[in-house]
């Protein structure tokens, strides 16, 4: 799987697979994967209506798409999208983008419990999506 987050094609490595900024799209097998990751992360299942939900699709068929793209992948900005709502998830690592832990004016100390603190918004963000 591949995303867009940087320009210039600057790699970046997540849970996936290695990414650079070419777009390749997430196989069905990973949304299913991270559907199960998050609805851990938050404590309860999500259903694939609360998937369409996070991904902003519409209530009358949004189920029904997330079903194909657990077949198919979904491409393009829902990508991005689910790309940066594992985060919530420990399964996942923080993206190079999102992570203002390990600069130098932090100390190391104080990296992991920031780490979880994000990790928390992250989940808190997906509960609040999914209402």
């Amino acid at each position: 799987m591949r995303c867009v987050y940087a320009a210039g094609h600057t790699r970046y490595v997540t849970y996936f697979t290695e990414v650079d900024s070419n777009g390749e799209p997430v196989t069905g097998a990973e949304l299913k994967k991270l559907r199960a990751h998050l609805g851990e992360a938050i404590g309860q299942p999500l259903s694939v209506a609360d998937m369409a939900k996070l991904c902003g699709l519409p209530a009358t068929d949004g189920a029904d798409t997330i079903r194909r793209w657990e077949v198919t992948g979904p491409t393009g900005p829902v990508a991005e999208l689910l790309r940066i709502l594992a985060m919530a998830s420990d399964h996942y690592p923080i993206l190079e983008m999102f992570n203002v832990f390990d600069r130098h004016d932090v100390p190391v100390k104080d990296r992991p419990a920031r780490r979880q603190a994000f990790r928390e918004q992250m989940r808190s963000d997906v509960r609040r999506r999914i209402g």
